[in-house]
């Protein structure tokens, strides 16, 4: 079976762009944790309670950002009126991946006053109340 997918692999040029384009997708994820890590090695926290809250802070911040993309694309979708181009950004949406990061600044500060909530997008939201029952349904 091995030897079997090693030659599709080498014989069909589909297989090996689905194949690498999956782990560029994989590759971006792994780029993101390396820049949440902020120059450590991970080996700074020993005590296993640690480690698991600094993997539980890293998720939580990824989670984060792949639910602003799919809140923009969204938007995105339902500012688009012409058909031509809805369906252009739909496809560009099935090729890319929700992964990415490079629009969002990891170092800094970060405001979740009320007053910041609303944004250029206008995800305007009336409290962070409004924020904890979107994030619990």
């Amino acid at each position: 079976m091995k030897t079997q997918y090693i030659l599709d692999y080498i014989d069909n040029l589909e297989l090996r762009q689905v194949i690498h384009k999956q782990l560029n997708k994989g590759e971006s994820g792994n780029r993101l944790d390396r820049a949440l890590a902020i120059g450590s090695s991970g080996l700074d926290y020993v005590e296993k309670e640690e480690q698991t809250a600094v993997e539980n802070c890293k998720r939580v911040i990824k989670n984060a950002i792949i639910c602003w993309n799919y809140l923009y694309l969204t938007q995105r979708l339902i500012d688009t009126e012409n058909a031509t181009q809805r369906r252009a950004l739909i496809e560009k949406i099935k090729a890319s991946s929700a992964n990415a990061w490079d629009h969002i600044m990891i170092h800094g500060e970060i405001d979740f006053s009320d007053s910041q909530l609303e944004d250029s997008q206008h995800f305007a939201f009336e409290s962070m109340h409004d924020i904890d029952i979107l994030l619990s349904s």
